[in-house]
């Protein structure tokens, strides 16, 4: 379960406690993801998330911020998707406190020194290669720079090398005062805690944050570009990732997409790793999952190959794709991709941090917070003819879309693989 309330400054403090924990995460979500970009300053949303740990008021440098939450034994860390961003500390209950002081002067107090400024932007550039040699990431965003080409979606959260560069004190200082504000930030309580408390706590150490947010994110625009994108260079293995643009995370169809993408390649028992890993050895690692966006979404299936052996890949992926939209799924299927995924939740719902995601992003984005009951419901509407009829109009040939790093240097065969 979990309970809402709001400060006099109207930011949501949510919280969901739990029994048979001894630890607390506060995490504070914010609208201030990378869609909310423009060109000119591709990548802020990424390096101001760095610079919120460079220090406050109370907690001056990153060593004071990491040092209080290392004396404790906490947990702390932050992120930034397309859509949001977060921030949070994991404690012990009774240290608390100390998480919300620390979060609070961060978030309120941060000063973005300009010499801290130029140390983190040879972070982030170590950063930004870091991803570019490693294929099993780089090749996921490939997929969304092919799907949504050159819009916010379409680009890499991390930005561009120019504006690492040149962004400034004033840059992050306006980012910050237009974005996180409290309409447009949840503050998030989960684990050992009842609402009294999280209330007071919020009141005390986020109730002087203000302003209103500034801007929104433009919708997503159709782009027909191209369906293939090769990167060759010398690496061990091939990895490909194919799939199409599918619904939003506001569709109806949205618990069946997700039931879709078990049965696919969601698990050990799915279709895509009994049969091209299990039985063919194609591959070490497969996978079939969505990203799901408020006006779009993604299905692909990724997998690392032997270079010899990416175009039977390729086209034993497009085979499962296509044999699905054709004669669909069995019910047997569906029954185990419903306990499979309620089977996680629960699972995920043991863990402060994963409770404290599991409701804040969804008080952040969605008209309506689903508790678990709730939540299993809506998993539990879905039918094999939804699911069936969604395979039928998403999976289609025409649709696929296809990323390739490896040492492949033949984008026609590449083409010819999935009927482009």
């Amino acid at each position: 379960m979990y309970s809402l309330q709001k400060l006099g400054s109207g930011l949501p403090v949510l919280t969901a406690p739990t029994d048979g924990t001894s630890a607390v995460t506060v995490l504070v979500f914010a609208g201030a993801g990378s869609r909310y970009e423009i060109r000119k300053n591709r990548g802020i949303s990424h390096f101001l998330e760095h610079m919120f740990f460079k220090g406050g008021k109370k907690y001056k440098n990153a060593a004071d911020v990491s040092m209080a939450i290392d004396s404790v034994g906490g947990d702390f860390n932050a992120f930034t998707g397309k859509e949001y961003a977060g921030y949070y500390v994991k404690v012990a209950a009774e240290k608390v406190e100390l998480a919300c002081d620390v979060l609070s002067d961060m978030l309120q107090n941060a000063t973005f020194p300009p010499e801290e400024i130029e140390k983190e932007r040879g972070v982030i550039i170590e950063e930004y290669r870091m991803y570019q040699d490693t294929p099993m990431y780089q090749a996921g965003w490939d997929f969304e720079t092919l799907v949504y080409g050159d819009q916010p979606l379409g680009w890499d959260t991390i930005g561009t090398e120019e504006v690492i560069r040149t962004v400034t004190q004033k840059d992050f200082q306006n980012h910050k005062n237009e974005l996180y504000t409290p309409d447009n930030l949840v503050l998030t309580f989960a684990g050992k805690i009842d609402d009294t408390k999280a209330a007071k706590l919020g009141q005390d150490y986020f109730g002087g944050i203000g302003g209103k947010k500034v801007g929104a994110f433009e919708a997503v625009m159709k782009h027909e570009g191209e369906r293939i994108s090769l990167t060759t260079k010398q690496t061990e293995q091939a990895h490909l990732v194919l799939g199409v643009e599918a619904v939003s995370a506001l569709d109806s169809d949205h618990f069946a997409q997700k039931l879709l993408a078990v049965i696919l390649g969601g698990s050990m028992s799915s279709r895509m790793f009994l049969r091209i890993r299990e039985k063919r050895g194609l591959c070490y690692y497969i996978s079939t999952a969505t990203d799901n966006y408020m006006d779009t979404g993604l299905l692909s299936t990724r997998a690392g190959v032997d270079q010899s052996r990416l175009h039977e890949a390729i086209a034993a992926i497009r085979h499962e794709y296509e044999e699905c939209a054709k004669d669909g799924i069995t019910e047997a299927e569906l029954r185990r991709a419903k306990d499979f995924l309620k089977g996680k939740i629960t699972l995920s719902m043991e863990d402060s941090e994963e409770r404290a995601h599991f409701f804040g992003k969804q008080q952040l984005l969605y008209p309506t917070v689903r508790d678990l009951p709730a939540y299993f419901t809506e998993i539990e509407k879905i039918t094999t003819v939804q699911v069936n009829a969604l395979a039928a109009k998403l999976l289609k040939t025409d649709r696929l879309r296809l990323v390739v790093i490896g040492k492949e240097n033949d984008k026609k065969k590449l083409s010819e693989l999935i009927g482009a």
